[in-house]
């Protein structure tokens, strides 16, 4: 569920920005819908990949801290 609120919300901003491209050059907002079509999909795609590096990111996150943990386990003497 969340790979999908990531990439229709990627998409919805790259309708938004495509629309105040338009708003800006002040032509018709309906004018070239393949554009639209073309910006929702290219920002859906960075959203598809801003997804799997996140996910990527925890991967490496998590291991790295068993990493340092396993590090401080065999550096310190057991206080027993």
């Amino acid at each position: 569920m969340a790979l999908l609120s990531n990439v229709v919300g990627f998409s919805m901003f790259g309708l938004l920005a495509r629309l105040g491209q338009l708003g800006i050059q002040k032509r018709n907002l309906s004018e070239n819908l393949g554009g639209h079509a073309i910006a929702m999909a290219v920002f859906g795609y960075g959203g598809y990949w801003a997804y799997k590096w996140d996910l990527r990111a925890g991967e490496l996150l998590a291991e790295k801290r068993a990493e340092i943990a396993a590090r401080r386990g065999a550096a310190t003497p057991s206080e027993s």
